[in-house]
């Protein structure tokens, strides 16, 4: 029997399946979609299981929702693709499809970071990574606006209806403001440190969030992952942290 070698063109095409894929969940996950994307697959697993034991009436069935999958998929997923097409819109370098927008979010971040820590004006900064923060976006006010500077120095001024509370970070874009989070009951922090902090750290007990605080009364900069609170950080080794954490 001849072995099968692959061509060049076979190993592209495969690579590119591969990362159209990846892409797919990737998108999955950050939706949490996990449940619709099992769901889609045991619906395609009885399919052809039907299809070999002829089971007719089972077949027919799920061939009408086969030959609809592609509108089904766009209907569910509607928000997130409108997003991803926006900010291809917005974007002068296609690349950002395909690797992300979390770069973009450096530069204002630090900045608004950093005039905030020399003003004190206290802060809660929440930067969502693999695991999706729905509950809490939802729980709070929904903005969904490009991040920028100005927006988070006004959204933390104490004159503000919407500085009390979490704001949420995705890709490039402030999702949502006033969020309440859960406080941590580690009494290693309790005795030292105040609501803010706690926040920042019990939100990160519980999800792979990173959460940059700003303490309103010293302007020192923290930073919350794991379960673990890092203080006194530089504009420089707050860079480092993010930069590391969203790679």
């Amino acid at each position: 029997m001849e072995i099968f070698i692959p061509k060049f063109t076979d190993i592209i095409d495969i690579l590119i399946i591969a990362f159209i894929l990846y892409r797919l969940v990737i998108l999955l996950k950050r939706a949490g979609g996990y449940q619709i994307l099992i769901g889609l697959i045991v619906a395609v697993i009885i399919y052809f299981t039907a299809t070999l034991l002829e089971l007719n009436m089972v077949t027919s069935l799920l061939g009408v929702i086969k030959d609809y999958w592609i509108i089904l998929f766009i209907i569910l997923f509607q928000q997130e693709i409108r997003s991803l097409f926006a900010r291809a819109a917005h974007s002068h370098d296609l690349r950002s499809l395909f690797t992300g927008a979390k770069k973009s979010v450096h530069s204002p971040l630090l900045n608004a970071v950093s005039i905030m820590s020399f003003r004190r004006i206290g802060a809660l900064i929440v930067i969502e990574n693999k695991r999706n923060l729905n509950d809490y976006i939802e729980s709070g006010e929904l903005i969904d606006a490009l991040i920028s500077v100005k927006l988070l120095l006004t959204i933390f001024n104490t004159k503000t209806i919407l500085h009390d509370g979490a704001v949420i970070i995705r890709n490039d874009r402030i999702l949502s403001v006033k969020v309440v989070l859960p406080l941590s009951e580690n009494v290693e922090y309790t005795q030292k440190h105040g609501t803010r902090h706690l926040a920042a750290i019990g939100i990160t007990e519980i999800t792979d969030a990173l959460v940059v605080v700003v303490s309103e009364e010293t302007g020192r900069i923290s930073v919350a992952k794991n379960g673990e609170l890092i203080t006194d950080l530089t504009i420089d080794e707050l860079s480092q942290r993010i930069k590391d954490d969203t790679i």
